[in-house]
Parts: structure tokens; sequence; C-alpha cells
């Protein structure tokens, strides 16, 4: 579970890194959910929720997640994969959720990431 704070904290410094994003944290209900904008007033390309694992029958607890916007070629390969789910609270069709919790390899969440940014520029 070492990789619970580090998965995050390394997708937000890439944000920063390649496009100057800080991450917007806009609900006092939900203050560790932020939101990636390709600039200050402009569409997201992620979100980073703490879900409880029982939102996707995974147990008890909490852990991170990102939705980013895919080509909706890219969604059915995706599903099939472990730590990808539907886009919770999203289009289902041209988002995807991608579990933070070491199960998808931060360089993959980075592509997804790229891709994300390039589809809402």
């Amino acid at each position: 579970m070492d990789n619970y704070f580090t998965i995050r904290d390394d997708v937000l410094k890439f944000a920063l890194e390649n496009y100057g994003t800080e991450p917007e944290y806009l609900w006092i209900k939900t203050p560790d959910t932020c939101v990636l904008r390709n600039n200050p007033k402009g569409k997201w390309y992620g979100i980073i929720m703490d879900l409880p694992r029982s939102t996707f029958d995974l147990g008890d607890g909490y852990f991170d997640v990102i939705n980013v916007k895919i080509r909706p070629e890219q969604r059915d390969i995706l599903l099939m994969k472990d730590g990808f789910f539907p886009a919770y609270h999203m289009n289902k069709k041209h988002w995807i959720t991608i579990l933070l919790d070491g199960t998808v390899d931060i360089d993959t969440v980075t592509d997804l990431l790229d891709t994300s940014y390039d589809l809402t520029s």
C-alpha cells in the first residue's frame, strides 16, 4: 500500500511538469478530489478521487482513482485489463477510471493522461 500516495503524487507531479497544471480542489465535501484542467478556464483532462473500494466491488477501505478522457476505440481494450473501470460519474464512452493503487503502472497512467490532455485541448 506504499504506492497509494506515491502514484497520486507522481501523477500530480507529471501534470505540473508537463502541462503546468496545479490541481484544483473544488468540493468541500470531498477534499481529496481534485481536477486537472488544460488551462485555468479550460476543460478537465483528469479528475483524481479517493473512493471506497466497494464502489468497484473490491472490498473495504479507500483508494485513489483517476478519470481520464480516452478515444472510444480504446475503451473495450482497457476494460479487459486489471485496474480499469467504466468511468465513475463521467461519460462512460469517452472517459475511463484507472486505479492508482499500483495495479496500473505509472507509465500507462501518464500515457493515458497525455491522451486525455490532447483530447480536451
